[in-house]
């Protein structure tokens, strides 16, 4: 049997299949639930991250200077979205870029239309993902008056932070955040600490945990490792090169080397697992119950037996996707290059390209493109290969499609996978609070 690699779903016609369509039947065998990552000013940013993997958008999308889904566009989003999914609940991911440069009245126009499109019975969630920078007492009032929940991006404390996160002047910008962090809380808005772990910061992680939880206050911490191909701006993931993949250990498997495989930002595999395994120790001893960490929350539900809460831990992917400025639909967030686009929302109905044969293939091709060093590891079902966009390297023996942080994830697990059975053991007797 052939693998399916994810680059194999963009030959393929976007057909829907048969869970495209509502199940009325009394009791209905399927549910379309699904996430879009909503991208409405495009990856126009009014900072300069030397390490995000959106701003090159710009020129590979060929996006206009100031890019804005227009109304037209942004209705029929809403309303597609709310329609094309069963459930009591939909949440709305606002992103970019940086999604406040749009100004607050977009965000009420974006409001009326979700309750212009609400159904009885149906709750509707946003979430924000920002830097930060604009938010001020207006913008607090609104997020707190509409329940938004705000991701906020920040590294760690200012040393760490600025060390990437800078305008597009070179300033700092951690005091900045502070400024919108004390305004979020002086509003009462719920937020969550979204942090980058690069090369540099990985380095310090406990500096960077207790800055989250204890000086910030952070009761919620998402932790994403950078990983990012030295050709990230022009090549589309699973489209590089196989024979320029480095072997899992060679020197051009980490970064650092002029002819890395990754840029030199890109957080070290090895210092990954390091970074994972004190702060779980950590967590394990001072915040277990009262902070979530979503790497540590989703491996303590899937040793229980219980479905992966993040999709680059779970078996199969494809159910998270990206919408652009101007409608386009892309199989994921990070797949948001032209091999990558199923459709645009302005032709098609969201839940048939979602639940089509294109994305289908691509969400399978997370489990079916799998080595055999990966089907043979003891950690495959707390792993399943990460994120498919990472699988930037070979295995021991040659074979394509190992994930660039395999060395860090097996030192992670080798390390907790006692302790997370014994968590799991207390969590069933209920002696911990969930």
């Amino acid at each position: 049997m052939n693998k399916l690699f994810a680059n194999d779903s963009t030959m393929m016609e976007v057909i829907p299949l048969k869970t495209s369509e509502k199940d009325l039947s009394d009791k209905p065998a399927y549910e379309r639930r699904f996430h879009v990552m909503a991208k409405p000013g495009g990856s126009k940013c009014n900072i300069d991250c030397q390490y995000c993997f959106y701003l090159h958008k710009e020129g590979l999308l060929h996006q206009p200077k100031q890019p804005q889904m227009d109304d037209e566009t942004l209705e029929r989003f809403i309303q597609s979205y709310i329609q094309s999914q069963d459930g009591d609940e939909v949440v709305f991911s606002w992103q970019g870029g940086e999604p406040t440069l749009l100004g607050i009245d977009y965000y009420r126009k974006i409001v009326a239309l979700q309750k212009k499109y609400q159904p009885d019975g149906v709750t509707i969630q946003n979430d924000l993902q920002t830097n930060g920078i604009l938010l001020n007492d207006e913008w607090c009032e609104f997020l707190k008056q509409n329940n938004f929940l705000v991701g906020l991006s920040i590294d760690g404390p200012a040393e760490l932070h600025d060390k990437y996160r800078v305008t597009r002047s070179g300033k700092p910008t951690f005091h900045l955040v502070m400024k919108a962090v004390e305004c979020l809380k002086k509003h009462g808005v719920p937020f969550n600490a979204l942090t980058v772990v690069n090369r540099h910061n990985a380095k310090y992680l406990l500096e960077v945990y207790r800055f989250l939880t204890q000086e910030l206050g952070a009761t919620y911490v998402q932790f994403t490792p950078i990983v990012e191909p030295s050709n990230f701006k022009t090549t589309a993931p699973q489209f590089w090169s196989d024979s320029m993949l480095p072997k899992l250990g060679e020197e051009l498997s980490k970064p650092g080397h002029p002819m890395s495989v990754v840029t030199d930002w890109s957080v070290d595999p090895d210092d990954w697992g390091h970074f994972l395994s004190v702060i779980f120790e950590e967590w394990v001893n001072n915040d277990l119950g009262r902070v979530l960490v979503n790497l540590f929350e989703t491996a303590v539900a899937q040793t229980m037996g219980k479905p992966s809460q993040l999709c680059v831990t779970a078996e199969f992917c494809g159910k998270g996707l990206a919408i652009e400025h101007d409608g386009a639909v892309y199989s994921c967030d990070h797949y948001v290059y032209p091999e990558y686009q199923v459709g645009n929302v302005k032709d098609t109905e969201l839940n048939k390209l979602v639940f089509s044969t294109c994305q289908e293939a691509f969400g399978m091709s997370k489990r079916e493109s799998l080595p055999q060093y990966c089907k043979s590891c003891d950690h495959l079902n707390l792993c399943w290969g990460e994120c498919p966009k990472n699988r930037l390297i070979r295995t021991p023996d040659g074979e394509v499609g190992l994930n660039y942080l395999c060395s860090g994830i097996k030192q992670f697990f080798d390390y907790s996978k006692p302790m997370l059975a014994g968590i799991a053991v207390l969590l069933q007797q209920n002696k911990i609070n969930q």
